[in-house]
């Protein structure tokens, strides 16, 4: 019974290739033609466009703090604590909100230096760094909230610099998308038109990466000095950007 039943399924096998060989077409003299199917994903013209947006920022974000030094680590960090309170003051004196300040990090080292005799290194003091982000939202009043924040934390003032952006960007996208979509469709017709086709309708759209480009301000100083003039710093422009693929089907 096993041995029957082997060769009636090895007839089916058979029967099944036969049939599929049938199955192949033929052209006008009878020779096989090799169909492939592609699917919608490799059919079409595919095309990328791009749109860009420039807009004058809103928003500034300025990276500043406090470093101090001191033979000890309580030494240090109250005088950390003491310039750090004042820069706080400053910054909520003149318009910035609690919430728009916000800890970059807080550090506690040790210094150090080789002690030749011993040949060892040896703590010579401690030095804590205190730096906090402050985002700006009244943007023609850096220059002094600047000048507030140096005069408030005197020689222990960090400043690392200033990123300038937009708060709410949507609208922007909205025309950058637009913009993109309409440069796809130009090089759609024209690729349509030169290849002698009809151009049909997208059958697949995919937006890339949103790039907003920041603008970062050149401003980084250690003070030394009092400062008797008010420190210009200007947003400029920055760009919004957006890509788009779409693949378009060649029409009837």
């Amino acid at each position: 019974m096993k041995k029957f039943g082997l060769l009636v399924a090895g007839v089916a096998s058979v029967l099944a290739v036969v049939v599929l060989a049938g199955c192949v077409p033929a052209d006008a003299n009878g020779s096989e033609v090799q169909e492939i199917n592609l699917s919608s994903q490799q059919e079409g013209i595919w095309v990328t466009g791009q749109g860009k947006v420039t807009v004058v920022p809103d928003i500034a974000n300025l990276r500043l703090g406090i470093e101090a030094e001191g033979d000890s680590v309580t030494v240090a960090r109250d005088q950390a604590a003491e310039a750090m309170d004042s820069v706080m003051t400053a910054l909520t004196e003149n318009g910035v909100a609690d919430n728009d300040i916000k800890t970059q990090y807080f550090t506690i080292h040790r210094i150090t230096q080789w002690d030749r005799e011993k040949e060892q290194e040896v703590v010579t003091g401690y030095r804590v760094i205190n730096m906090v982000t402050a985002k700006i939202r009244d943007i023609d009043n850096i220059g002094t909230i600047i000048d507030a924040v140096v005069d408030a934390g005197g020689d222990l003032t960090r400043v690392e610099g200033i990123d300038f952006t937009v708060d709410d960007p949507s609208a922007y996208y909205d025309e950058a998308r637009e913009e993109a979509m309409a440069e796809a469709r130009d090089k759609a017709e024209q690729l349509a038109e030169l290849a002698g086709v009809t151009l049909g309708s997208a059958t697949y759209i995919s937006e890339g990466s949103q790039i907003p480009v920041v603008t970062r301000g050149g401003y980084a100083m250690d003070v030394e000095e009092e400062m008797e003039v008010e420190t210009p710093v200007s947003p400029g422009e920055m760009e919004i950007s957006l890509t788009v693929q779409v693949i378009y089907a060649i029409g009837k």
